[in-house]
């Protein structure tokens, strides 16, 4: 008997039909990964079944009982828990007020018992896998930490489906490799686990089946071990894998970006000597904790090098600040969207425009009429979807976000663009666009250097792969040598 059964689900918004007929099971003991593109219909199926959203038919049944009155408060009291990429914690409470809140029960004059309460706090949190102090103020969590505070609410509620919207999006291997001790041991226990990412990789490594929806419909469920990633990409966007990574031949020119003997012992790098070419993508492996982002934040001076020289436009320099690198025609996409790609509460004219003030100001005040006319520019450049160049950044999706943060930066018409995982967190279409972006600009002349831990990524887009070890370059490979296996050996110090 399934633990969840969605059958024959529907639900419009406004006359669009988010789900036509969507099915999807849940068996005890089974991780089943949901896959599909943005706007596949996922967040719906979600809501409909955490009683958020209600369908406009179907039927929804657990543990074999039809619920005909679905609603948040009787999806907790049948044991359906939700962790979701940006964790509903209250950010100036403390850890084991949060978890005590979630799980007591009782007037709200009655008297605490704080001993029992951190008590239950630390039993839930070791068993969740994470090392956190109960008394720890949520605001001084990492996101990774949050979302196991909320694991650790939904295993004290004896959730027995448990749904996990893009629990590693913005995670360490190590904090993965946690997450996935955590959810095999909820496994053994018969607990059901709803698992949504866009990662395909560690979908492979968790999921037994996988049911993937394009279009607000079932595209396909299978046994994992029955489908390989190709054949996921296909069923999610209806092409082929190959399209994912548009990469053509463009002319090379000339040095546009020199390194020589760079080191920043604050950053931990050291020794690193390489050189862009204008129409080149040059990727940048190596392992998590290798350099790579270090190296990025060097370049653009977050922090400054101790030693060495960046040449850019023909001048040897070292840029000791952002402002100088930007006025060297450099730009750095980083990691976090989130936190530093993108101000979410600003309107996206604002946010492209935000790197380059001048040019849409008089006598230090915003010309409106101009700050709109280059932000509808680089919406059709760039393809962002988007109901109005005033709409809040925040309320895009992922990949439509990603494209807003390039837009900042190619709005200073930069000669060198550094990205940073330019494609974490997307849907497989959003990552194919920037992927197009990331080539027309390269076609155009620009020179690009790509930082990504996805090693498809890395092979399918880079003119070369330079690979980091240990805060130092291991070794640079042509598009022709790169391999997975030489990458991997020089990422691992095996050279």
């Amino acid at each position: 008997m399934a633990l969840l059964d969605a059958t024959a689900i529907t639900k419009s918004f406004a006359g669009v039909q988010a789900l036509r007929g969507v099915s999807f099971e849940l068996r005890s003991g089974e991780v089943h990964a949901l896959l599909g593109e943005n706007g596949a219909g996922k967040s719906t199926l979600i809501k409909v079944i955490t009683g958020a959203e209600k369908a406009d038919s179907g039927t929804l049944t657990v543990a074999g009982h039809v619920v005909p009155h679905h609603s948040p408060a009787a999806a907790r009291a049948l044991g359906i828990a939700a962790v979701y990429q940006q964790p509903a914690l209250f950010p100036d409470l403390t850890v084991e007020e949060n978890v005590g809140l979630a799980l007591e029960s009782g007037p709200a004059w009655r008297r605490i018992d704080w001993h029992a309460r951190r008590r239950q706090a630390r039993e839930l949190l070791e068993r969740s896998g994470a090392e956190i102090a109960p008394e720890r103020t949520v605001s001084t969590l990492s996101m990774p930490e949050q979302q196991l505070v909320e694991i650790a609410k939904a295993i004290g509620a004896r959730a027995r489906i448990l749904i996990l919207d893009e629990p590693t999006a913005s995670v360490t291997d190590r904090e993965v490799e946690r997450l996935f001790r955590v959810i095999g041991a909820l496994r053994s226990e018969g607990a059901g686990i709803v698992y949504i990412s866009h990662r395909l990789d560690e979908v492979a490594v968790i999921a037994d089946r996988v049911t993937v929806l394009r279009d607000g419909q079932n595209v396909a469920t299978r046994d994992m071990r029955d489908v390989d990633r190709d054949e996921l990409v296909r069923l999610m966007v209806g092409r082929e894998m190959q399209a994912i990574y548009p990469k053509r031949e463009v002319p090379i020119g000339k040095t546009a970006l020199e390194v020589k003997g760079l080191g920043c012992r604050a950053a931990g790098i050291r020794d690193i000597t390489f050189e862009v070419r204008r129409g080149e993508i040059l990727g940048i492996a190596g392992l998590v904790g290798s350099g790579r982002t270090e190296l990025a934040e060097t370049l653009f001076g977050l922090t400054p090098a101790d030693e060495g020289a960046i040449g850019l436009q023909d001048d040897v320099m070292r840029t000791e600040s952002p402002a100088a690198a930007i006025r060297k025609k450099m730009a750095y996409l980083p990691e976090d969207r989130r936190q530093h790609g993108v101000v979410m509460e600003m309107p996206v004219a604002a946010n492209i425009s935000l790197a380059n003030l001048d040019a849409v100001s008089r006598n230090g005040l915003i010309d409106h009429a101009v700050e709109r006319s280059l932000a509808i520019r680089y919406v059709e450049r760039l393809r962002i979807k988007t109901p109005s160049v005033h709409a809040e950044t925040g309320a895009l999706s992922g990949g439509n976000q990603q494209k807003v943060a390039v837009a900042r930066w190619l709005a200073i018409n930069p000669e060198v663009l550094i990205l940073d995982e330019p494609t974490q967190g997307v849907d497989i279409g959003s990552k194919r666009e920037i992927h197009q972006i990331m080539v027309e600009l390269a076609a155009q002349g620009m020179a690009i250097v790509m930082i990504s831990s996805e090693l498809a990524e890395i092979l399918g887009m880079s003119d070369r792969v330079a690979v980091m070890h240990g805060g130092t370059m291991a070794g640079i490979l042509s598009r022709a040598e790169a391999t997975q296996e030489k990458i991997l050996a020089l990422a691992l110090g095996h050279a």
